[in-house]
């Protein structure tokens, strides 16, 4: 476990570094919170029915999506995947270490990284924010310490979810097709454009089945407090259970790409 921990922590010393491009990142996801926002609250607005969340708890969580989305599987990693076009992956099979482990603890910092630069200057601004705009603080302790247990899960998961992407490209010649289906679908299904309790009755079931709903709803409704926090070990239990079998599915796929890949450049 040493040498994977090690690993970590290189990456995550050597993404601390992009302080600007994390600054621009906080300064449009700003932006963008706002936006949403506006919208949320012409939609509570204009409508009589009564809805699963309150404003100031929609506000919250959209706020919450905005601070930890450097977490999100948006892509794998791009350098893993440069390595695979270029040829330079013959370098990463003759390491001593589980392939599919190395690039899993990569992922670890690079989800982490950005999202630390990135969200703790959104949580700093929003907080302070005018009171129809501002983020609250979570209900209770217990609260709080449910939501850093379920992102921590969504972390895991997320990190799984990226691999996939990644290890794409050993299977296609650009890798092009996950790198757009799945973040389509992070997208649609997690909640960070539209809280899932908002959604139709219909769609709710499906929503929650599925391993995105970890990603960003899970954790941000025990923050608001529309989860309770006794909840917090099953719906782990859920984020850990997806990251078990897409991890195991990664494996796979990486054992098996490993006895056929075809090594390009010279």
């Amino acid at each position: 476990m040493n040498p994977y921990i090690s690993i970590t922590r290189m990456r995550f010393i050597a993404l601390l570094q992009y302080r600007m491009a994390a600054a621009a990142g906080a300064f449009t996801q700003l932006f963008f919170g706002l936006v949403m926002i506006v919208v949320m609250r012409e939609f509570f607005f204009s409508g009589a029915q009564v809805q699963p969340m309150t404003l100031e708890q929609t506000v919250s969580y959209i706020w919450l999506g905005q601070a930890m989305l450097g977490m999100l599987p948006w892509d794998g990693d791009a350098e893993v995947m440069q390595m695979i076009r270029d040829g330079n992956i013959a370098y990463e099979l003759c390491r001593p270490l589980e392939l599919y482990d190395h690039w899993y603890f990569r992922l670890i910092a690079l989800r982490t990284a950005p999202t630390l630069l990135r969200g703790l200057p959104i949580f700093a601004v929003t907080l302070l924010l005018p009171e129809d705009f501002a983020m609250q603080l979570p209900s209770s302790g217990a609260a709080f310490s449910a939501w850093i247990i379920a992102t921590l899960g969504a972390l895991f998961l997320g990190c799984a979810i990226s691999n996939i992407i990644s290890i794409s490209a050993l299977w296609t010649v650009a890798g092009d097709g996950m790198r757009r289906l799945l973040p389509a679908l992070v997208i649609l299904m997690s909640g960070v454009i539209v809280p899932l309790p908002l959604f139709p009755d219909w769609a709710q079931g499906i929503l929650h089945i599925l391993p995105f709903s970890g990603l960003v709803d899970l954790p941000n409704q025990f923050y608001v407090g529309t989860l309770q926090p006794a909840m917090v070990f099953p719906m782990l239990l859920k984020q850990l259970a997806w990251t078990v079998a897409i991890v195991m599915l990664g494996k796979v796929l990486v054992a098996r790409a490993a006895r056929r890949v075809v090594i390009q450049g010279g």
